[in-house]
C-alpha cells in the first residue's frame, strides 16, 4: 500500500504538466481517476509516431508520449460539456480528495466545475489549477506552452551556444521542462494541502504557472541576476566560472570533464599526456584558466580528440576527475547502472503485452512505489468507476452511453 493510498484524485487535466503531477501522485499510491473525453481521449494519445507496438506488431492507439505519464490511473470518459456529464463530475468530487485541471483561466466555472463551485459539494477539496501564466495578472488568459514559456522565462536566453560562436542561436530544451517542473511543484504543493487539511480539515484552492515554475527553477541565474544586475549570457556546454567544465569531443563521440579544482585540471592533463599545461603560468589557477579560456580550450580538445570516450572515461576515472560519457538512449537503458537501479520496468497491457516504461525515482523504504496499472486505454474504467463511485447499473451506464455523455 503507497503512502497516499487513502487519498483520491480527479484527473481533469490533459497533456504533460497536469497528468505528470497526477502520475506522481498515483505512483505514490492514490486512486486516480482520469477524465477524458468520448471517442478523442487526451489530445496526447494522437502525439506519434511512435504508437507502442501490437501483439501482432502493429500500431496499437498507445503513443509514446501518453504511455510517460499516464501509469497507475483509471480512464472514463466523460462529456463534460453535456449538463448530465458535469452533475457526474460533480459527483465523482465530492467522493473526491484532490482536483487537478489545467483548462483556459475560466472556462470550467461556466461548467459549474471550478473551485468556487465544486468545494459547495466538498468543502475540503484540494483543487489544483495549472495554466501558463496562473489566475492573475495582465497574461492569465494567454494560452500557455512549454516552448514560449522556456523563452519568456529566461532559459533560452541562457542555453545554446555562446553568442560569440558562428550560427549560435538560443535553444529550448530536448524535453518540456517547464510543463515538467510545474507538474513537480504542483505535486509538492499538493502534498503540503493534503498535510494542512489533515490537521485542520481545510482544503484549499492552489494556482500553478508555468511561467512562475519557469523562473523559479532558473535558481543561481535568476540568483546571479537579481544580486548583480548583470544580464546572463549563453556559455554553451561551458560553465562562466570554472575551466574545464564542458563537453569535451573524442576520437568516437562527446564526453563531459568538470575539472573543478586545481589538482583535478592537473591529474586531467597528465591522464591525456600533457602535464605541461598544469605548470603553465597561464593556466595555473582556475581564475587563471578562466581568463586564458579561448586559448586553453582548443588545446584542451586536440587532446581529448586522441583517445576514444571509453578510454577517456577509464582514465579520469581512475585519476578521480568528474567525467561522463553524453549517452543516447540505447546507452542509457544499457548502462549498468539504470540496469542495476531498475529504470526500466516491463508491465503488462491489454493490447501492446508487455509495455516498456520509465520507473518511478522515488525509492522509499517503507512505502515503496509500485506500478499497479498500465497506462489506460480510452474510456478502460468507465463502467467499473461508474458501478463503484456513482453507483449506477448496467441499464444506466448503457443509456448514458446511448447518449454521447460518456
Amino acid at each position: 500500500m503507497g503512502a497516499l493510498s487513502h487519498i483520491r484524485v480527479l484527473d481533469l487535466s490533459r497533456v504533460l504538466a497536469g497528468p505528470w503531477c497526477a502520475q506522481n501522485l498515483a505512483d505514490l499510491g492514490a486512486d486516480v481517476i482520469k477524465v477524458e473525453r468520448p471517442k478523442v481521449g487526451d489530445d496526447t494519445r494522437h502525439w506519434g509516431p511512435p504508437f507502442a507496438k501490437g501483439l501482432k506488431g502493429q500500431d496499437t492507439e498507445e503513443s509514446a508520449y501518453f504511455i510517460c505519464i499516464n501509469r497507475n490511473k483509471r480512464s472514463i470518459t466523460i462529456d463534460i460539456s453535456k449538463p448530465e456529464g458535469q452533475d457526474m463530475i460533480r459527483q465523482l468530487a465530492a467522493e473526491s480528495d484532490v482536483v487537478i485541471e489545467n483548462y483556459k483561466v475560466g472556462d470550467l466555472a461556466k461548467y459549474g466545475l471550478d473551485y468556487e463551485s465544486l468545494k459547495q459539494v466538498k468543502p475540503n477539496l484540494i483543487y489544483c489549477s495549472i495554466t501558463g501564466f496562473g489566475q492573475t495578472g495582465p497574461y492569465a488568459h494567454r494560452p500557455g506552452y512549454d516552448f514560449i514559456i522556456q523563452g519568456m522565462g529566461g532559459f533560452m536566453s541562457v542555453t545554446g551556444e555562446a553568442e560569440d560562436v558562428v550560427g549560435a542561436s538560443p535553444q529550448k530544451a530536448g524535453v518540456a521542462i517547464a510543463d515538467i517542473f510545474t507538474g513537480m511543484y504542483a505535486t509538492t504543493a499538493i502534498l503540503a494541502a493534503v498535510v494542512h487539511r489533515d490537521h485542520t480539515g481545510e482544503g484549499q484552492y492552489i494556482d500553478m504557472s508555468l511561467l512562475d515554475t519557469q523562473v523559479a527553477v532558473m535558481a543561481n541565474v535568476s540568483s546571479a541576476y537579481l544580486t548583480s544586475g548583470e544580464v546572463p549570457r549563453r556559455w554553451g556546454n561551458a560553465s562562466p566560472i570554472i575551466v574545464p567544465y564542458q563537453t569535451f569531443p573524442t576520437s568516437d563521440g562527446w564526453m563531459i570533464v568538470g575539472a573543478g579544482n586545481d589538482g583535478q585540471f592537473r591529474h586531467f592533463v597528465t591522464a591525456g599526456g600533457e602535464a605541461h599545461l598544469a605548470d603553465n603560468p597561464l593556466y595555473l589557477t582556475n581564475p587563471d584558466r578562466v581568463l586564458q579560456r579561448k586559448q586553453l580550450v582548443p588545446l584542451l580538445e586536440a587532446m581529448t580528440r586522441k583517445k576514444t570516450k571509453g578510454e577517456w572515461i577509464a582514465l579520469l576515472e581512475e585519476a578521480n576527475v568528474p567525467c561522463g560519457p553524453i549517452n543516447n538512449f540505447k546507452e542509457v537503458f544499457e548502462n549498468e547502472q539504470v540496469i542495476a537501479r531498475k529504470v526500466q520496468i516491463d508491465v503488462p497491457h491489454p493490447t501492446v503485452g508487455t509495455m516498456k516504461l520509465v520507473a518511478s525515482p522515488m525509492k522509499l523504504s517503507k512505502t515503496p512505489t509500485e506500478v499497479r496499472m498500465a497506462p489506460p486505454t480510452l474510456g478502460q474504467h468507465t463502467d467499473e468507476i461508474l458501478h463503484e463511485r456513482l453507483r449506477l447499473d448496467d441499464a444506466a451506464i448503457a443509456q448514458l452511453r446511448e447518449k454521447g455523455i460518456i
